[in-house]
């Protein structure tokens, strides 16, 4: 498709009736808060859903067995051998708190200079929305979908997907067969290119404490007392080396190693750089790895154990000379295929238990398996055919993004291609203030989507 073709489609379908109704949806669904990190709007947000898929003509399942209630949406297809996509999506979201800069409410659709700003809008209330529409527009085209098409949505995903493994089980034998699921989202990135990926990162997460004495000492005694501080300082340097890999005993042997396929989808669609990344975040540390191609492979395709925060003592204004009887700390490890989290975490403790560290509490917090796709399904070699046309620029294939999200629970129960791919930008802020998409971007998704329903003709 040529580019001013493409313009003129994505400035009929911004245009047009339809998209403009549901844009107000959206705004209705972006005002619904549904934070399940604070118990906020949840059942409140799935009702809202429920009326809104069940007015467009889909068969519509609230499971409200836990804190978040679990959504099916399905339009089916008369075709009697009609194949299945499912969508799966969430619609709870992180908070928008005043710890955040915000330009405009952040539960308030706003458009400004040809993007939409608000909580949600990218991660991930826009992509429900975006992709309803594009079925909606296909009905109303052809009054009859060529494919089954369910949307799954979960309230949970900010918090580790609790309970999703039970909903899933549950749903299992409806959900299993289908020919794809499109994981939730994605982004357009730099260089213009429509990125697909295959997979996540999983990821342990633990607090680590220590309880040096009954009460705070003077400091006076430093040259003879240890404290909380430097014990547990002491303990998390002693789990990774200067190059940030993990010192514990077992992690590597049982990493899934990329295959060639994975490793040279990587070397050719990667545009992740050491430069930009320093420029991006204004780093003045240097870089644990010293070249590209080692960069890349730890980025992808290895664990990192990291410190999310850090705490002991005194905090406050002026000094206060003391020796800290209490320190913590919030750890995480980034987990590839291969690593079990409950595994990796007794390791951990055994390992520090082993170096003398038995002073170190360790609670557990949560966990998901990483999973990864090398994206030779036929199905989503169907998919790649068909976003070409909508991206000039390119397309980039990447079996697995650094981030984490419940696709192993997904796959491993649901046993379906998956490729994550969506309407985004590399600043679309999501977690932060200003979240925004382009609105170029969102409709040329709707316009994505509704081709790939029209493949399955």
């Amino acid at each position: 498709m040529l580019i001013k073709e493409l313009e003129q489609k994505i400035s009929e379908i911004w245009s047009s009736p339809l998209t403009q109704t549901y844009l107000d949806v959206l705004g209705q669904l972006i005002a619904h808060k549904s934070i399940f990190a604070q118990q906020v709007g949840l059942k409140e947000t799935a009702q809202f859903l429920e009326q809104v898929f069940k007015e467009a003509g889909a068969q519509v399942l609230v499971d409200q067995s836990y804190a978040a209630p679990f959504i099916l949406a399905e339009f089916k297809s008369s075709r009697p051998k009609g194949k299945t996509v499912i969508f799966y999506q969430h619609y709870d979201t992180v908070p928008a708190d005043d710890d955040q800069k915000w330009t405009s409410d952040p539960f308030t659709l706003t458009e400004r200079e040809g993007y939409l700003y608000a909580r949600g809008v990218d991660d991930d209330k826009g992509h429900i929305i975006a992709r309803l529409t594009a079925v909606m527009g296909y009905l109303n085209r052809h009054k009859e979908l060529p494919l089954n098409i369910i949307f799954m949505m979960e309230g949970a995903e900010e918090s580790a997907s609790v309970d999703l493994e039970a909903y899933l089980r549950k749903y299992a034998t409806h959900l299993q067969g289908a020919d794809l699921l499109i994981w939730e989202q994605g982004i357009r990135n730099e260089q213009g290119q429509l990125e697909l990926t295959g997979g996540n990162k999983g990821i342990l997460t633990f607090d680590m404490t220590v309880e040096s004495a009954s009460l705070d000492i003077h400091s006076k005694y430093g040259g003879v007392i240890n404290s909380a501080s430097w014990y547990l300082l002491e303990a998390i340097t002693s789990l990774r080396d200067a190059q940030g890999r993990i010192l514990v005993p077992g992690i590597y042997e049982q990493v899934q190693e990329p295959t060639e396929r994975e490793l040279a989808l990587i070397e050719t669609y990667a545009i992740d750089q050491m430069d930009a990344l320093k420029k991006l975040y204004g780093l003045e540390l240097p870089m644990l790895q010293s070249d590209q191609y080692d960069f890349l492979r730890t980025y992808y395709y290895q664990p990192s154990v990291g410190i999310q925060g850090v705490g002991s003592g005194y905090q406050g204004k002026g000094v206060k000379t003391i020796i800290p009887s209490q320190a913590f700390a919030k750890m995480e490890v980034r987990l590839v295929p291969g690593l079990d989290p409950e595994r990796v975490f007794k390791q951990i403790q055994a390992y520090l238990l082993d170096k003398g560290f038995d002073k170190v509490n360790l609670t557990y917090t949560l966990g998901e398996k990483g999973y990864r796709s090398d994206l030779s399904a036929d199905a989503i070699y169907n998919l790649i055919a068909v976003a070409k046309s909508f991206y000039p620029q390119g397309i980039s294939l990447l079996p697995t993004s650094a981030g984490t999200g419940p696709m192993h629970t997904v796959f491993e129960i649901v046993q379906v291609p998956m490729v994550a791919f969506g309407l985004g930008h590399v600043n679309s802020c999501d977690h932060a203030g200003d979240e925004n998409i382009a609105i170029a971007d969102y409709c040329r998704h709707i316009l994505l989507i509704e081709e790939l329903i029209k493949s399955y003709e």
